[in-house]
């Protein structure tokens, strides 16, 4: 439409007006939207046979958004989660494309009425004790690798801190002195402090004096020096959970990833009695409800409360079948 910014304008504004500029999104938000709209924008090209760059916002109309999420799930086989995660970052462009461009009101209405898609809440998975021990003896500490990684692993267990979290620390966001902590910009930009155990603080303190490969390197880097990428993260980590699983054969059923290792900080904490607010401020959730899946996890709370309660008194019936009208009703 004449006066109007074309989608590509828009869009190169949203990234760096809205998103760095006015939200001062972090990059690992900013690197989640990005992918989203390759991705959209690929799909796109292959439906209009038309370049990115010459798109009107007219094109990205409700219809043509929903047959991208559609394709995701059918053609890339991506969970809802992950659905409603890319729907969430073009509703963000389209509630900026609101303001820019009021004329398309109605076309940016409908675009943001398409709803999230409705899944099943699964219990948080979580390590137990035995599985935590045995997945920090993996890491061979007579290499360099291995003792970056025992203490990647010990402070990712022990602190909760997210994969982004632990990948962006530098030296001087640890502090090994009295109250010794690691300080990190979470979610929101929100700083947070967390403090250290006297052991994490003896392994980080023991990594922090091995020479470095290159000057102004990241507290945890990878072989050449530079930032471990998530792929990295996930790659060490898998390694080792399969040596772990050969003296702890309960690891082979589970699936490990570096969010598991923040849910078993998060029930390392509930078993010894810390509140919900305590560790929500701890893992720095937005709001104290994000921690209330752990209290839905934790079957041995819910235990101890059966065990403290008078449960009523029943006795054991005889089976009668049904009647196969209404068996196969039931079955329905």
């Amino acid at each position: 439409m004449s006066g109007q910014p074309n989608f590509g304008v828009l869009l190169e504004r949203f990234f760096t007006q809205r998103l760095m500029q006015q939200r001062q999104a972090s990059a690992h938000t900013i690197a989640s939207y990005r992918d989203t709209f390759k991705m959209l924008l690929q799909f796109v090209h292959k439906r209009l046979r038309r370049a990115p760059s010459a798109l009107a916002l007219d094109d990205l109309d409700a219809p043509l958004v929903m047959a991208f999420l559609d394709e995701m799930e059918q053609a890339r086989g991506i969970t809802a989660r992950t659905r409603n995660l890319r729907l969430t970052a073009v509703h963000s462009f389209f509630r900026f494309a609101a303001f820019e461009a009021p004329t398309h009101s109605a076309q940016i209405q409908r675009a943001l009425a398409i709803p999230a898609k409705r899944f099943t809440h699964s219990l948080v998975p979580f390590l137990s004790r035995e599985e935590v021990d045995a997945l920090l003896a993996a890491p061979d500490q007579r290499s360099w690798s291995g003792r970056r990684d025992h203490a990647l692993l010990l402070l990712a267990v022990q602190t909760g801190l997210r994969l982004s979290e632990l990948t962006s620390l530098q030296h001087e966001d640890l502090h090994v002195g009295v109250g010794a902590h690691v300080r990190v910009i979470g979610k929101g930009r929100k700083e947070r402090c967390t403090p250290l155990s006297k052991n994490t603080r003896a392994v980080l303190a023991a990594w922090a004096r091995e020479p470095p490969l290159i000057q102004g390197q990241p507290l945890f880097p990878n072989a050449r020096g530079g930032n471990l990428s998530s792929h990295g993260v996930h790659y060490l980590l898998n390694k080792h959970v399969r040596t772990a699983a050969v003296k702890c054969s309960s690891l082979n059923s589970k699936r490990v990833s570096p969010h598991v290792l923040r849910h078993t900080t998060a029930m390392d904490l509930l078993h010894e009695g810390v509140e919900q607010s305590t560790i929500a401020i701890w893992l720095g959730h937005e709001s104290i409800e994000t921690t209330q899946i752990y209290l839905d996890a934790d079957l041995a709370m819910k235990q101890a409360v059966l065990d403290k309660t008078t449960p009523p008194e029943g006795s054991p019936g005889r089976y009668r079948p049904d009647d196969p009208l209404l068996a196969f009703l039931k079955g329905l």
